[in-house]
């Protein structure tokens, strides 16, 4: 008799197949990959006020946290291929219970000298020179270490979660914007911070977006391979089409959904 210990929380794709009792299980074993996606549309939705004054001036200010918002289409489906992605949806009981989502096109580094070193080493923060050790929420670079000579690094616009030991509710998802290393940085950010990079090629300074929505403790894990984005449905009603070619047409509007 097979036991599992959980339910598959991350929608079901062709890197992520799902068995029948609705847990995660190989091809080979049994499980049904989920569809591909026929498109994904992702927006950084981050609210602000911008006032402007009669002499010109503007003053702006955030009013709300960021949020990630995933668009994705189908291409016409066979029922056993909209089945077990349906299925999935509708036991999260609508918008109740949140589950992942991995962009295809996230889901590795650009760099493909960095995923490879990444799939099988340990990327974390560098907090030392931070006070009590932790780098403080709202900040929007960080140094991180873990690398080698030959690894090179990420590039913008790669996708990260963070592990911390300290924090299970940390599932925000960032985008790094800027990959500084030893031989190429700003040598005195805006804040006054010097922390830079050091010359022995271990470490990289990343910046990225949105700002860190909890402060990070040190050596806790970045990862950069199969990030992940927590979501529920944007919508208590979720429907399909099904056409005299007994092809399902369906698709998906997500909302990030943080703990």
């Amino acid at each position: 008799m097979a036991t599992f210990a959980t339910f598959l929380d991350i929608l079901p794709d062709p890197n992520n197949p799902i068995g029948e009792a609705g847990q995660a299980l190989a091809t080979n074993s049994g499980g049904t990959a989920g569809p591909g996606f026929a498109s994904v549309k992702l927006s950084s939705n981050r609210k602000t006020i911008v006032d402007k004054t009669n002499s010109g001036r503007s003053v702006a200010r955030a009013i709300a946290g960021h949020t990630w918002k995933v668009g994705i289409t189908y291409n016409p489906l066979t029922r056993d291929q909209f089945e077990p992605v349906y299925s999935f949806l509708l036991s999260r009981l609508g918008r109740l219970n949140p589950f992942y989502v991995i962009l295809p096109n996230q889901s590795t580094s650009r760099n493909s000298t960095f995923a490879t070193y990444a799939a099988s080493n340990t990327i974390s923060v560098e907090a030392a020179s931070e006070t009590d050790t932790r780098i403080p929420a709202g900040r929007t670079y960080m140094i991180i270490d873990g690398f080698s000579a030959s690894s090179n690094e990420p590039k913008p616009g790669d996708m990260f979660n963070v592990t911390d030991p300290d924090n299970g509710n940390h599932v925000k998802a960032y985008r790094t914007t800027r990959i500084e290393t030893a031989d190429n940085y700003d040598a005195l950010l805006p804040d006054g911070n010097t922390n830079y990079p050091l010359a022995n090629d271990t470490e990289r300074r990343i910046h990225f977006t949105p700002p860190l929505t909890y402060s990070i403790l040190d050596n806790a894990t970045l990862n950069f391979i199969n990030p992940k984005v927590r979501v529920r449905l944007a919508d208590d009603v979720q429907e399909y089409s099904l056409g005299t070619n007994n092809l399902y047409k369906f698709d998906l509007q997500l909302e990030e959904a943080l703990p």
